[in-house]
């Protein structure tokens, strides 16, 4: 082995090979379970984030576990073409290089564009997976556009539709005026601003008034543009100050319409005027209570978000009205729709109908693609009635077939799923599965695979003239139906009566509405079992935290606090570092902000950790948590921990590599500590397997640092050294059978964590037990056994650590030189101390450096002395001669002179109220732990005094 471990060497050659040797693929062996993880989709849009890292080293480690154990596994990979996000790129990309826009080409032409980008941008994030030792099935690779998912989304759909389970309505939607498309919520951000509430008179009808004696009602909104579609008043039921106004009329400024009061809950007595203005083409709420009340409808927008040159009027039902007229004031027609709102307010105040005008901070929508603010808009669109998909979807989860891990996400997918709302499919984009559907010149629906097979279903001359829907379908809506159609349905596949319903689905908290649901719903409505029952996607739903910035914020391209996981395994200089977060920004100040922000977090740039490291790390952060922040120290630590690893597995081969191992036989003496390392290396498979059962990642990475770093390396290394330096022959034999096996094991153990550095170094070590098996991902995943529980061993080599714990501690304390060899006396031994030491005399002897021990009778008081108690004795050793006490005295009271000037100052850093208040959180924290860790190195400073004042 080298002398150094280097990542780079290693990863990437591996990872051919693996693949190569097509160990990703399941075994095929059906005797076996099967065990199939899909994973969800990553989007075509660039490239992979720490949110895709985090939750793949997670299933990676599931599967390497899993297929470790003989199981037949499979990783199903793929990706999404996300709808929006794509075409966006793809926009700006012909804007950039060629100055054109979609409308610029032919809808086939645009798309083509698409598909090229999408070879590029797929490519990249396949080679980011391989950087990040994803042991997927390459060669079942599927995309949510490829022809066979194409097929089933479109059987999907046919089938719904033929249920009466898809209809076309119009309702309102979230809009992005950018874009021209609705979005899911999902893709709805809501900010917090600082904004306006203006408040209008509107004129009550000739003789009527108010309880108060007045002729008008004062309305507030942060929306003035929008009452040139108000349709009503709201007014509580309840509200003394107006229920009788109820039936009764008001005349909406500015366009003269006679518009009714109704009595509605909606309306807070105590908020605002107590009045609200009603609009139910362009308000959630209002919709809700315009439906209620069976209010009209009026759409006073276009699709760009500027004022119609004439409104479109609706009834409840969405159909076209002639109720009222859409006529709109010349003043605002075509204006954009903030320039419409300065019209309108100055129009009001000109009017004297404006009351007031007060700060209000508001929620806003904003479009998370198109960056602007969404409206809600009434439009035409598909929808899929969810309410007959629920009651299977819930029962599955309520009677355990499908278990949500942590369990409380349960409560969030019942919460949502007792409310849920039919579901929008359709997107006004191109780039998607396009919509099924065809029309005549009379609006007539047919839907069909295609344009042949409609014209025979529905036995249509060459005469009617068809036109295909323009529209797509959400890209939800394709990946709802991953679990089954990327295993070949809707053929009847070995892969879907193989793998499905798959095992584990890993995904984040925020998408439990959007995906996880649809998915369960889609799939027990159309996968059955044999015996006709509806199969579930999935039977665990594995729910992760958020990977957030070390101050807990989101990783986001504005704030400049993205970090790529390959800028983690390779290293990125700072220069690069600095064009990779700011290369594309128009901002000039925000791009200053965030080069001022990177160059002080990572002033040399970010340097290489290697892909273990990086996968130990994020395995670490998977706790029950939410939230997970990102702290690039542990990310340190873990990389000395493979380190640690490499060099503890020098050590062994270079005390057995052409050595007698006992592998072909021989008589073998194991020592105390040979047993005790293959006691510990047992208990430690029982709570490593445990904890990877019950998905708690973040404890089988501790299980298996606390082994390796402190029992094997730490602890066992140490105890094997007499024995290699002066041990017999058959003591040797069985000390090198130990170190070699427990290695070797310990190798497999951690091997889905850090799969790397665990099959370089076991392809050396497993030469030694004559092993002749190409990988380590193939070998049997270690048992727990039950015949290797030694209780006594344990207890007894544990007593010895505890020895030599103690005496390396008063060594330390009372800063003795490690070279210094101490007498050691136990007073008031017990039996079981005494045999103790007598068995294990010599290795306690050498490990802590003593020249003897001495067994002191309760009768005597023995010398001056420092003591410690551990267990069955009082362990001494005597002070004479071990220091000099005059300047190991000055030495500790300068030492606690500079500690206490230190404590001092952060004690008035911290009762500074302008730096509390003015400080990052993070920071005082910081200054908060200084402080107590300084308190309690000065604590033990005083306690070395007081320890050499008393043996004078």
């Amino acid at each position: 082995m080298e002398k150094k471990y280097n990542p780079k060497d290693i990863e990437q050659p591996l990872y051919e090979r693996w693949e190569q040797q097509g160990y990703f693929k399941p075994n095929g062996d059906t005797r076996q379970d099967s065990y199939c993880l899909i994973i969800p989709p990553p989007n075509v849009t660039g490239s992979l984030h720490m949110g895709h890292a985090f939750q793949q080293t997670l299933m990676d480690i599931l599967i390497r576990y899993q297929r470790m154990q003989g199981k037949n596994t499979l990783w199903q990979v793929g990706t999404d073409h996300a709808g929006i996000a794509t075409q966006m790129l793809v926009e700006r990309k012909i804007a950039d290089e060629d100055g054109k826009n979609r409308q610029d080409y032919s809808r086939d032409d645009f798309i083509e564009k698409i598909w090229q980008w999408k070879a590029t941008s797929s490519a990249a994030i396949t080679h980011q997976m391989r950087r990040l030792g994803n042991s997927v099935d390459w060669e079942r690779e599927r995309f949510t556009m490829d022809e066979g998912l194409s097929n089933a989304v479109k059987e999907v759909f046919i089938r719904l539709h033929q249920e009466n389970l898809i209809y076309r309505g119009k309702r309102l939607v979230n809009w992005d005026p950018k874009l021209c498309t609705a979005i899911s919520d999902l893709e709805v951000e809501k900010r917090v601003l600082k904004g306006v509430m203006w408040y209008f008179r509107y004129p009550l009808a000739a003789g009527v008034r108010t309880a108060a004696g007045l002729d008008y009602l004062v309305l507030a909104t942060t929306r003035p543009e929008t009452m040139l579609g108000d349709t009503g008043i709201a007014v509580n039921p309840d509200d003394l100050r107006y229920r009788d106004l109820i039936g009764q009329f008001v005349m909406l400024p500015l366009v003269g319409r006679c518009i009714p009061i109704v009595g509605d809950k909606y309306a807070d007595i105590h908020k605002g005027t107590g009045c609200v203005k009603i609009t139910p083409a362009h308000d959630f709420n209002d919709y809700e209570v315009g439906k209620r009340h069976r209010l009209p409808m009026i759409n006073i927008l276009t699709c760009e978000g500027a004022i119609r040159q004439e409104a479109e009027i609706f009834n409840t039902d969405g159909e076209v009205s002639t109720e009222l007229s859409g006529e709109i004031p010349m003043l605002f027609r075509g204006l954009e729709r903030f320039a419409a709102r300065k019209a309108i307010v100055a129009e009001l105040n000109r009017l004297g109908l404006l009351v007031a005008i007060q700060d209000h901070d508001i929620i806003v929508p904003y479009s998370d693609r198109g960056g602007v603010i969404i409206e809600p808009m009434l439009t035409n669109q598909w929808y899929v009635r969810t309410a007959p998909l629920v009651q299977a979807a819930v029962e599955a989860v309520k009677l355990g077939k499908i278990q949500f891990v942590p369990k409380q996400y349960e409560n969030m997918y019942f919460s949502w799923m007792s409310d849920i709302q039919d579901w929008c499919i359709s997107r006004q984009l191109w780039w998607g599965h396009r919509i099924p559907a065809w029309y005549d010149s009379n609006g007539q629906v047919y839907v069909g695979q295609s344009e042949i097979i409609v014209r025979e279903q529905y036995q249509l001359g060459k005469d009617i003239t068809l036109y295909q829907d323009d529209d797509v379908l959400d890209t939800w809506f394709s990946s709802g139906l991953w679990t089954f159609s990327s295993l070949g349905w809707p053929e009847d596949t070995e892969a879907l009566h193989t793998f499905h319903p798959t095992s584990v689905m890993v995904s984040g908290f925020d998408i439990i509405f959007f995906w996880i649901a649809r998915m369960i719903m889609l799939t027990m409505h159309f996968i059955k079992d044999k015996n006709g029952q509806a199969q579930v996607p999935f039977k665990i739903v594995y729910i992760t935290g958020l990977i957030r910035d070390e101050e807990g914020q989101k990783m986001s391209k504005s704030k400049g606090n993205v970090i790529d996981p390959l800028d983690i395994v390779d290293g990125i200089n700072l220069t690069d570092l600095l064009e990779k977060r700011t290369g594309n920004m128009i901002q000039p100040q925000l791009a200053e902000k965030i080069r001022r922000r990177t160059k002080k977090q990572f002033p040399n740039g970010i340097k290489s950790y290697g892909t273990d490291a990086l996968r130990c790390t994020l395995a670490a952060l998977a706790s029950t948590g939410r939230d997970i922040k990102w702290d690039i120290k542990r990310l340190e630590g873990y990389r000395n921990f493979c380190n640690k690893l490499w060099n503890a597995s020098r050590f062994v081969l270079m005390h057995t590599e052409d050595q007698d191992c006992g592998f072909n036989g021989g008589k073998k003496v194991f020592s105390l500590a040979d047993r005790w390392i293959l006691a510990k290396f047992n208990q430690t498979v029982k709570m490593f397997r445990e904890a990877l059962d019950s998905y708690r990642f973040d404890l089988a990475v501790s299980i298996l640092y606390e082994f390796t770093w402190h029992q094997f390396c730490d602890w066992y290394l140490e105890l094997t050294k007499p024995v290699i330096n002066n041990g017999s022959d058959i003591e040797l034999r069985g000390t090198r059978h130990v170190l070699v096996s427990v290695l070797e094991a310990l190798l497999r153990l951690a091997h889905p964590i850090i799969p790397f550095i665990t099959e370089s170094i076991w392809q050396r070590v497993k030469i030694l037990s004559g092993n002749q098996n190409k990988t380590i991902m193939l070998e049997p995943f270690p048992a727990y056994s039950a015949g290797l529980v030694d209780g006594e061993v344990i207890a007894n080599l544990e007593w010895i650590k505890q020895v030599i714990v103690s005496v390396r501690t008063i060594r330390a304390e009372m800063n003795v030189m490690p070279s210094r060899s101490l007498t050691m006396i136990l007073r008031h031994a017990t039996p079981a101390v005494v045999r103790r030491v007598n068995e294990n005399l010599k290795l306690i002897l050498f490990l802590a450096r003593l020249e003897s021990i001495t067994f002191l009778p309760p009768e005597e008081i023995g010398p001056v002395a420092v003591s410690q108690i551990i267990d069955g004795a009082e362990l001494v050793i005597p002070m004479v001669g071990l220091i000099d006490k005059t300047a190991e005295l000055e030495r500790l009271i300068k030492a606690v002179v500079r500690i206490e000037s230190e404590i001092n100052r952060i004690t008035a850093r911290l009762s500074n109220k302008v730096f509390i208040d003015r400080a990052r959180e993070s920071v005082v924290v910081k200054e908060r732990e200084k402080l107590e860790n300084h308190q309690k190195s000065r604590a033990k400073l005083l306690k070395r005094q007081a320890m050499i004042f008393s043996s004078s």
